[in-house]
């Protein structure tokens, strides 16, 4: 069995009640769906403040696309993507 600490946390009444709906759907304890639902966020949130960083060190470093160019790709990935769509029927 994996290690765990305990903590304790405070959520408003109306996600206790949805929680409790999903555990007994699920059967799972609130417990653990809790502590999926920290680990789940703690990844995402890691993920998004590492992005971040390495953009900050890119842009610091030089290495940027000009907003235009940006732009310009951008519409072009959105009119291919219409063209497609509009070729499928």
């Amino acid at each position: 069995m994996a290690v765990s600490t305990t903590m304790t946390i405070r959520v408003r009444p109306d996600v206790k009640e949805k929680l409790d709906r999903i555990a007994a759907d699920t059967q799972r304890s609130k417990s653990f769906l809790a502590g999926e639902a920290v680990a789940a966020y703690v990844e995402r949130e890691l993920e998004i403040i590492e992005g971040i960083k390495l953009g900050r060190t890119d842009a610091e470093a030089g290495r940027v696309v000009p907003h235009e160019q940006a732009v310009a790709e951008m519409r072009e990935v959105i009119e291919d993507a219409k063209r497609r769509k509009a070729a499928r029927g």
